[in-house]
């Protein structure tokens, strides 16, 4: 008599099951939240660095045509420098619209 190979029965429930459960949904505003605490986590600069150095390069042409040439380290802490700028001016632009009773910041 010759061995028969036994298969594990599948772990994953059938599809059929799962019509009757519906998806669980998280209150307005958790997901924001959970990404504020993870981008304050973070320590990656959010503004790409290709981008921005071309955006710097052409307003150093723009305004001097002497200045051709950024080291590295510079353009990283001016980089820094811009994003802390813009977090300040985006909390101090939530924190009128709060002030107004607003939810979302407007223009």
């Amino acid at each position: 008599m010759g061995r028969v190979k036994h298969f594990p029965s599948p772990s994953k429930p059938a599809a059929s099951d799962n019509l009757g459960k519906k998806k669980r949904r998280c209150k307005p505003g958790t997901k924001a939240l959970r990404e504020i605490r993870k981008f304050q986590k973070d320590v990656k600069l959010l503004i790409p660095y290709a981008p921005f150095v071309r955006c710097v390069k052409e307003i150093t042409n723009q305004l001097s045509s002497l200045v051709t040439r950024w080291s590295p380290e510079a353009l990283i802490s001016l980089q820094e420098a811009v994003e802390d700028d813009l977090v300040r001016m985006f909390e101090a632009g939530m924190h009128c619209a709060r002030h107004a009773r607003r939810v979302t910041l407007r223009s």
